[in-house]
């Protein structure tokens, strides 16, 4: 497969290139810094410049022709304000959806988080962070032209990753390894059965692939 994925030097980005590469996937990386081209290639993925911030979904859609799939992995990052969870965790993955629609790419992945949502209340950044990507999940699940799936991981950390998950529509608050996302959502990749979901994803006692198989009903 072809998959285009969005913020494609980030940390569970890069973790999801290389499993890709690995197994004879064609990985792409959309980054707008072009200082991190080498970073994408090491992980064995072609890097693609293009600013989601300030590209038109035209741009965007060439960037996607001929994927079998895509994956919205991009995020303001930590340190960001909220206007720029605005532009990025809510626009730039309605403006990714929409570029994915206009080039024909159904199988649509986001990397989500959990407590998503669109009425989210506060003001902190971080408050914002949660309405931004509650927004953009909305946006995505009202779409018949795409085959979404949403992915809302609990905790993120660096530890090595298990394997070992538990993936449902609600897991409860816990913590997960990035290596287990990345695990998580190259099994997804290859089960489009599980189009339509919104699953939360922690650490577990259940093998990755089983658990991708279970939401699917397989």
């Amino acid at each position: 497969m072809r998959i285009v994925i969005a913020g494609g030097h980030g940390q569970i980005a890069l973790r999801l290139e290389r499993l890709l590469a690995a197994r004879g996937d064609e990985a792409v990386g959309i980054i707008r810094n072009s200082a991190h081209e080498a970073d994408l290639r090491d992980a064995g993925a072609e890097p693609v410049l293009c600013d989601l911030e300030s590209a038109s979904v035209e741009e965007v859609a060439a960037h996607l022709e001929g994927a079998d799939a895509a994956v919205f992995a991009a995020g303001a990052g930590p340190g960001s304000d909220a206007a720029r969870k605005d532009t990025v965790d809510r626009a730039a993955a309605v403006l990714f959806a929409d570029a994915a629609e206009r080039a024909g790419v159904r199988r649509y992945i986001v990397v989500s988080s959990m407590g998503a949502d669109p009425n989210h209340a506060g003001d902190e950044v971080f408050d914002a962070y949660l309405r931004a990507k509650g927004e953009a999940d909305a946006a995505v699940r009202g779409r018949s032209a795409l085959d979404w799936t949403i992915l809302r991981p609990g905790m993120l950390t660096d530890d090595a990753g298990t394997g070992l998950v538990r993936l449902e529509a609600s897991t409860g608050r816990g913590p997960v390894p990035r290596d287990d996302v990345a695990g998580a959502l190259a099994e997804l990749l290859e089960t489009p059965a599980t189009a339509g979901l919104t699953l939360e994803l922690i650490s577990g006692s259940t093998p990755v692939s089983v658990a991708v198989k279970s939401v699917a009903g397989n």
